[in-house]
């Protein structure tokens, strides 16, 4: 059975406004929508600037009073006189369009800004100002030039590289974003939400030890940051602390009782502790402030599954099916219900159901095979995994670069094992006992640039070579798509546990350095990599056929992304380490 896993995670727009109860999004792990750092950002737009003349002084200084008091009318009419007296005022104009823009003349807010950038370009405030405005209409790239404007303008003005930062959080840009953050932090080190930002670029780098510095950090100097905590649990839940995750969450929700991601953090860490009452009632007061948020009602189900009470549970999951219709691993999650329930006919059916609105969907897929076993199928079982025909072992060319494939893979490994992200079994993923970076195709790729050229030419090959027959896999193949690459380091007891990859359409590993035990021929199949056997949480009663598969250094395996796979325990010296990677449509 599973529960609701995160997406990744969606920055806030850059722009200052205030505090909203936000939500978790279905189908999100914890944390996965807690605060950017502009929310955690006061100014927004930065309205100081030199004294005005003193003949208007005293109506720019009364409209920048109401302006801080968020009085935005009042504000705007006094900047609009103080225009009157002198329409090429750049203070006047700067404040008249934050007005106007937090007033909801938006466009009139931009075009004043635009005016005082005309009328004073140097100043760095005006420009951080126009970055803003302009991120907030998502005209990104000329958000991102008035942003670098000002940080010509004003080299020691840090709020335009935090809001720069922002931006490019926001466009998923974190490796540029986490830079952003950092020229904010060493022109003031105090800037709370600039270390907050620097936490989120680096949870969104995968590299978790330091996003949970940076937040603990944050904390230190400010320990009422509610949404900062709320980021902090995510990560210790990432990294498999589910005391601490609980007790930050809990944290955060009593300083914030609007901070339902906070209480959402809660409910999966006492999940994961087993504490399924707790976490069914935390769910609950989730779904109570948004019900419309169908992954709480998921895990609500899983919760009453685990405790035994499987008609309640089937009542959760069609809940969250009604909630949302989409959510696949609700239809999974009550297809696993109906076998532990022994109605494997009910959970073909539900699976059915759903693949004749969404064709070839990779959950679904994967376990109407496990039902079609259960049913003793095996048949229409084979003809929909087809491991003969749709697992594909092919050894791969190295860069023209590299005088050998040894020196090749002597590269990609050195450059696994120094990745900044590498990190000790994440818990979202399916490494155990073992290392999982994050992605690899993040500059500088070094040598897995020549490895992404070769997944690229393999992939289209295997694409293009197979035959239309109908086969759901065959029909939804995609004609462009986007590839993730990612490294997983394993040493003795090092192993991977069944799962399938539901965001890809077509799937593989690729092998630069394998233990000895994986090609000794009294190894057993210690090491290799094994196709079609489900997760152990599932409740099917029959075992499916499964496709053991021998690595070789050297070996790229493909394989459609809906296929169980899993690597089988090994116990010997040496170090296994593979290079995975999807194929999703774009």
């Amino acid at each position: 059975m599973r529960k609701a896993k995160k997406r990744k995670a969606r920055p806030a727009k850059p722009k200052g406004r205030a505090k909203q109860k936000r939500l978790p999004k279905p189908g999100a792990r914890p944390g996965d929508e807690a605060a950017s750092a502009a929310d955690l950002y006061s100014g927004g737009f930065d309205f100081t600037a030199p004294a005005a003349p003193a003949f208007e002084a005293d109506l720019v200084n009364r409209a920048r009073a109401r302006l801080r008091e968020g009085n935005h009318g009042e504000a705007l009419d006094l900047a609009r006189q103080a225009l009157a007296a002198n329409p090429e005022d750049p203070q006047a104009l700067n404040l008249a369009g934050v007005a106007a823009f937090h007033g909801g003349e938006r466009r009139e807010g931009l075009d004043l800004l635009r005016t005082a950038v005309a009328f004073a370009p140097g100043n760095a405030e005006a420009q951080t100002n126009l970055g803003n405005m302009l991120a907030a209409l998502e005209e990104f790239a000329e958000a991102e030039a008035a942003y670098s404007s000002a940080m010509k303008a004003g080299p020691d003005y840090a709020d335009a590289p935090f809001n720069l930062g922002v931006l490019l959080e926001r466009v998923e840009r974190p490796a540029e974003a986490l830079s952003a953050y950092d020229r904010a932090l060493e022109i003031s080190p105090a800037h709370n939400a600039a270390q907050v930002g620097r936490g989120n670029a680096l949870k969104a780098l995968r590299r978790l030890d330091d996003a949970r510095a940076a937040y603990e950090a944050a904390l230190e100097r400010n320990p009422a940051l509610a949404e900062a905590r709320t980021n902090l649990s995510a990560v210790l839940q990432e990294l498999g602390d589910f005391e601490g995750a609980a007790r930050h969450a809990r944290r955060a929700f009593e300083a914030d009782p609007d901070l339902l991601e906070a209480e959402y953090n809660h409910a999966i860490a006492l999940q994961e502790l087993g504490r399924y009452e707790a976490a069914i009632e935390a769910y609950g007061h989730v779904l109570t402030h948004a019900p419309g948020h169908a992954a709480s009602a998921l895990n609500i189900g899983y919760g009453l599954q685990q405790l035994g009470r499987l008609d309640e549970a089937a009542e959760a999951f069609e809940q969250t099916i009604e909630i949302d219709p989409g959510f696949a691993k609700a239809h999974v999650n009550l297809a696993d219900l109906r076998l532990q329930q022994g109605e494997a006919q009910g959970a073909l059916e539900v699976c059915d159901a759903f693949l004749e609105n969404h064709p070839g969907q990779t959950d679904l897929l994967a376990f109407k095979a496990i039902a079609l076993w259960d049913l003793g199928e095996g048949t229409r079982a084979r003809e929909l995994t087809g491991f003969e025909r749709f697992v594909r072992p092919v050894h791969i060319t190295p860069p023209e670069e590299f005088d050998d494939l040894e020196a090749f893979n002597a590269a990609l490994c050195a450059h696994v094992l120094a990745h900044p992200t590498l990190t000790d079994s994440p818990q979202s993923h399916a490494t155990r006992k073992g290392r999982h970076s994050g992605e690899l195709l993040n500059e500088p790729k070094g040598p897995i640039a020549g490895l992404e050229a070769e997944i690229l030419r393999l992939a289209t090959v295997y694409r293009d070579e197979l035959d239309d027959d109908g086969h759901p896999f065959v029909a939804r193949r995609p004609k462009n798509w986007t590839l993730s690459v990612w490294g997983v380091v394993m040493q003795s007891a090092g192993h991977q546990i069944p799962h399938i990859h539901p965001a890809a359409w077509l799937s593989g590993v690729y092998y630069p350095r394998l233990p000895d035990i994986v090609g000794a021929r009294d190894g057993g199949k210690a090491g290799w990599i094994e196709f079609g056997r489900p997760p152990e949480h599932f409740h099917n009663a029959a075992t499916p056929e499964t496709l053991p598969v021998q690595p070789e250094a050297g070996m790229m395996v493909l394989f459609p992304s809906y296929f169980y796979h899993h690597t089988v325990p090994f116990e010997a010296a040496g170090t296994r380490i593979s290079i995975a990677f999807d194929l999703m449509p774009a």
